[in-house]
């Protein structure tokens, strides 16, 4: 087949796939043409998810009759000073935007410089342009897309929801919001709650920008970052461990005032909190990197989206050493050497398949005033036993064992210590058992057995609890909610930003609602789509069953904690629970002898 020019209009096109995947693109897109000029007031409206209409009004510079003919040209633009690209200093620099926009859309731009007696409108309509025409505002630039790719119906059909792409639109606003505090953004539309958040100055504005978008209680549980060496500056809110998420979505990374998604950032973030978060859980945070333009590529994806640090090995150090010492400042500390020796004479067993002896004593969980302990075994031993009331050591008198509980893999509970660990006996090892990993993986195993065979129970709230959330997140419960009623979750919408919850699995007992529908909120977030909820079944019930099992903290009598030692055996795969860390480690006789030196 002979080699042919392509004809103008599938030129653009073909770049207009390359910049405008989503109506989030073009947003990101336009903000940051008004971000460049200077704007102090962004307002964004939206409908149908950006779908029918995306307007953008901005009160920065301003364009004049040619630049304004001249921006819709392809290849046109005012952000470079030259033809180099190695010292990019502004968001956009392509000037592809606004001629692919208006390729796959119904575009038109109004914009007005300081001095002009008014000003001039130009539009693309298919393709067919027109103007300038005069048009009355203010100083500034309004931008109208509209029907966002009607002429591409391929294109169309694999947008998501309108709730989805309005979503997804706000997570752009939110991240450039936070890179350009002293900004005043608002968001409105038919598809969505409005946004406002007012410019932030002074050296607070990072604490409060970021609490508006993330939430009041982030600046409170983060520690601030300032950190710089050899030329790359850090800075920003690096949350507690403790203040960890099921997902990424909350962590922001900008790189000279770009939001940026880069695999070195990433991986310095987890290597960072690697010795305070299990592999399951995320910290929140927001990094700001400031580095010399030259040492960065921006010019590496169409949407801009991603960069190319020249000497990313510098970055990552940077970054790993900057979060060390925020958390450092927090209180945390490594183990003690010594610490590290003796758990290096621990083991944790293969995962548990299932024992053949079934559970003899049904599980209840009942809180329980302290007391002394009596032994059960011989009334003259308990007279000379010592007492215990420590609220972080709860002793069994040592007596003999009985020969019929020998045979127990998990052994006879001997004592709680720090009211989270089960110290057992059985008949040559020492066992310890995290009381909370091993009922969340119980817990899970009942909810799934009780799935398959139909809805699970569920339990009513005395009164309903009700829980303010993003507006985003209480659309995808709502939308959710068939789903979760299977699990015996029951919830409504409360009004604007609040969900309230009429029922919940009875399996979990006395649990913390809230917490429970925060989380379950991030894993819907993560999904984007409620249609693969049925697939995500079993990452659900993982979520209720963690916040359905005994806590740490919670003291257990002796019958209950041999309770769980016998369910545990009964039960599959509970030697680990459902995040894969071990419930029980085992040290060997044999080991405690070489950890005394005994042998």
């Amino acid at each position: 087949m002979a080699i042919r020019q392509l004809p103008d209009d599938l030129v653009n096109k073909i770049a207009a796939g390359e910049v405008v995947e989503r109506p989030a693109s073009v947003v990101k897109e336009l903000v940051e043409n008004a971000l460049d000029a200077g704007a102090r007031r962004i307002a964004i409206t939206t409908a149908m998810g950006g779908k029918n209409l995306i307007r953008i009004e901005d009160d920065g510079c301003g364009m004049d009759e040619a630049d304004l003919v001249l921006s819709l040209e392809r290849h046109a633009t005012s952000k470079l000073a030259d033809d180099g690209l190695d010292d990019i200093r502004t968001l956009g620099f392509r000037g592809e935007a606004l001629a692919s926009i208006g390729s796959v859309s119904d575009l038109s731009i109004a914009s007005r410089p300081e001095g002009a007696e008014s000003g001039l409108k130009v539009s693309i309509a298919r393709g067919t342009r027109g103007g300038p025409v005069p048009h009355p505002m203010n100083r500034g630039t309004v931008v109208e897309v509209k029907n966002l790719f009607a002429a591409i119906p391929a294109r169309l059909k694999f947008l998501k929801s309108d709730r989805a792409e309005a979503n997804a639109i706000t997570d752009v606003i939110k991240r450039l919001a936070m890179a350009h505090r002293g900004v005043h953004f608002v968001l409105t539309g038919a598809d969505r709650s409005p946004v406002n958040w007012p410019a932030q100055e002074g050296p607070g504005a990072v604490h409060a920008r970021l609490a508006q978008i993330i939430g009041a209680d982030f600046p409170e549980n983060a520690q601030e970052i300032a950190f710089s060496r050899g030329g790359i500056v850090v800075g920003g809110l690096a949350g507690l461990p403790t203040y960890s998420r099921a997902n990424t979505l909350n962590q922001f990374y900008f790189v000279n005032g770009r939001s940026v998604r880069d695999k070195v950032l990433l991986g310095a973030v987890r290597a960072a909190y690697a010795d305070f978060l299990h592999r399951d859980r995320f910290p929140v945070l927001a990094l700001f990197i400031a580095i010399d333009p030259g040492e960065v590529d921006v010019n590496v994806h169409p949407a801009k989206a991603e960069l190319r640090f020249r000497d990313p090995g510098a970055v990552r150090g940077t970054v790993i050493r900057a979060i060390a010492e925020a958390l450092g400042a927090a209180g945390f500390r490594a183990s003690s050497s010594v610490a590290a020796s003796a758990l290096e004479s621990f083991r944790a067993p293969e995962p548990a398949t299932g024992f053949a002896e079934p559970a003899t004593a049904p599980l209840r969980y009942e809180p329980a005033a302290p007391r002394h302990w009596q032994s059960s075994f011989s009334p003259t031993l308990a007279a000379e036993t010592r007492h215990f009331d420590a609220p972080s050591a709860r002793v069994e008198p040592v007596a003999e064992m009985p020969a019929e509980t020998r045979d127990f893999p998990l052994g006879v509970a001997r004592a709680q210590v720090f009211e989270n660990y089960i110290v057992a006996q059985s008949g040559d090892a020492l066992v310890l058992i995290d009381q909370h990993a091993a009922h969340e993986r119980l817990v899970y195993e009942k909810f799934r057995t009780q799935l398959r065979s139909g809805p699970v129970p569920s339990q009513r709230q005395l009164i309903p609890v009700v829980i303010d959330l993003p507006e985003e997140d209480c659309g995808r419960l709502e939308e959710a909610s068939p789903v979760l009623e299977r699990l015996g979750l029951y919830l409504d919408r409360f009004g604007p930003g609040a969900i309230a919850v009429n029922e919940t699995p009875a399996l979990l007992g006395q649990t913390d609602v809230s917490n429970l529908i925060r989380d379950l909120a991030d894993g819907l977030a993560e999904w984007d789509n409620v249609a693969v909820l049925e697939e995500r079944m079993d990452a659900i019930i993982a979520r209720m069953a963690c916040h359905g099992s005994v806590r740490s903290g919670r003291r257990l009598r002796g019958d209950e904690m041999n309770a769980l030692l016998r369910e545990m055996e009964a039960t599959p795969h509970s030697g680990q629970c459902i995040h894969g860390r071990p419930t029980y480690i085992e040290l060997k006789k044999g080991d405690l002898e070489r950890l005394f030196g005994r042998r």
